[in-house]
C-alpha cells in the first residue's frame, strides 16, 4: 500500500511526534508499503491510507485528505494534548475523531477519554524503546533526570523546586535535559541552575546524550500535567530506571494503575517526599523497579510492529 503519514511537526525535529512519525515509517517501509511524509494539509498527496498524528494539528490534512479521495481509510494517532487537553472543546479535534477509521493510543488509558461511540475502532500502540547501554547509575551522587522539553505541560522545573526541599544531607543532584519550548522557561531554568547546587540545565540533548543521561541516573522524574504517553516513560521502562511520575492517565497506562511512585500535579513537597523515599528505602526503591521492569514486554519494538500490521491488515479488508 501506499501511505500517507502527515506529522503536525517536520520529521527531523526532536518532538515526540517527530519521532513517532520516523519509527512508524521505517516500520510500514519495513512490512514492504511505500511511504509518503509530509507536515501540512497543502502537502497531502493521494494514497491508499492516511496516518495523522495529533487530531487537531493534522485536522487540516485529514479533512482535506477525505475530501479529495473519499472512502479512502484514515488512521489517527493520538497526542496527550489530543486526549486530554482538545478534545473536550476543540471542533478541529472532535471532528478528527469521529471520521477516523482507526484510532491509535499509546497507552492502556487512552480509550476511556473517547466517546462511546468510536471506542470500537480505538486501538492501543504503546511506544517502543531499544536499550543501547545498560543501566549503570553513578554512585557519588543519588542522580535524579528529567528528559522534557521546556513547556508549561511538562512542568519541567518541579523536579528542581522540589531538590531545593531535601533535607542537607541527601546526595540527591537533578539534572534536566530539554530544549526551550517557553522562553520563559529557558530564563527560569538558567535562574534555577544558578541558585540552587542540587540542579543543573544541560539544554537539549541528542538520543545518545539523553540515553546515557537516564542510564546513569538512579531515577526519573516525568512531572507532566498531561501526557499521552510519553517517549522517556518507555525509555525509562526499557532500561529497568525506576521513575517518579504525576499521578495522570499518560502515565498510569504506562505504569499500570497500581504503580507506587506517584505524585500530584504540581506538588513539589510530596516529589520531594518520594525522592528522599527513593534514596533511603532500599526495599521500596527497589519495588519501582520491579514494576517498572514488569512493563518491558508492552516496549518491544516487535509488539509495536506486530500491531501496525494488524491495524493495516484490518483496513486492507476495508479496502477490498
Amino acid at each position: 500500500m501506499r501511505i500517507l503519514l502527515v506529522t503536525p511537526v517536520p520529521p527531523d525535529s526532536n518532538h515526540g511526534n517527530a519521532r513517532t512519525a520516523v519509527r512508524w515509517s521505517a516500520v510500514l517501509r519495513g512490512q514492504g508499503h511505500d511511504v509518503v511524509l509530509r507536515h501540512s494539509a497543502e502537502e497531502i498527496v493521494e494514497a491508499d491510507v492516511l496516518v495523522a498524528l495529533h487530531a487537531r494539528k493534522s485536522g487540516a490534512a485529514l479533512a482535506a485528505f477525505q475530501q479529495r479521495w473519499p472512502g479512502h481509510p484514515v488512521v489517527l494517532v493520538l497526542t496527550g494534548t489530543d486526549l486530554y487537553a482538545d478534545l473536550p472543546d476543540d471542533p478541529t479535534a472532535r471532528r478528527s475523531v469521529a471520521s477516523a477509521d482507526r484510532i491509535v493510543v499509546l497507552q492502556e488509558r487512552g480509550a476511556e477519554r473517547l466517546p462511546a461511540t468510536v471506542r470500537a475502532r480505538v486501538r492501543v500502540i504503546p511506544q517502543p524503546a531499544v536499550a543501547h547501554i545498560a543501566w549503570q547509575p553513578a554512585n557519588d551522587t543519588f542522580g535524579i533526570c528529567v528528559l522534557a522539553h521546556l513547556r508549561a505541560v511538562k512542568d519541567p522545573l518541579l523536579a528542581a523546586r522540589a531538590a531545593a526541599l531535601l533535607p542537607a544531607t541527601s546526595r540527591i543532584r537533578v539534572s534536566l535535559a530539554g530544549a526551550v519550548i517557553d522562553t520563559a522557561l529557558g530564563v527560569a531554568a538558567t535562574e534555577e541552575a544558578g541558585r540552587n547546587p542540587r540542579f543543573r540545565w544541560l539544554g537539549e540533548l541528542d538520543a545518545a546524550g539523553a540515553e546515557q543521561l537516564l542510564a546513569h541516573s538512579r531515577a526519573l522524574v516525568v512531572s507532566s500535567s498531561m501526557e499521552g504517553g510519553a517517549n522517556a516513560v518507555a525509555e525509562a521502562i526499557v532500561h529497568g530506571v525506576p521513575v517518579l511520575a504525576t499521578a495522570v492517565d499518560g502515565n498510569l497506562g504506562l505504569l499500570g494503575a497500581d504503580y507506587p511512585g506517584v505524585f500530584p500535579v504540581g506538588d513539589a513537597a510530596a516529589l520531594a517526599g518520594l525522592m528522599v523515599r527513593a534514596e533511603t528505602d532500599r526495599a521500596w526503591f527497589g519495588a519501582l523497579q520491579e514494576a517498572v521492569v514488569a512493563r518491558q514486554p508492552f516496549h518491544r519494538p516487535e509488539l509495536e510492529a506486530e500491531r501496525i500490521r494488524q491495524l493495516l491488515a484490518e483496513l486492507e479488508i476495508s479496502l477490498g
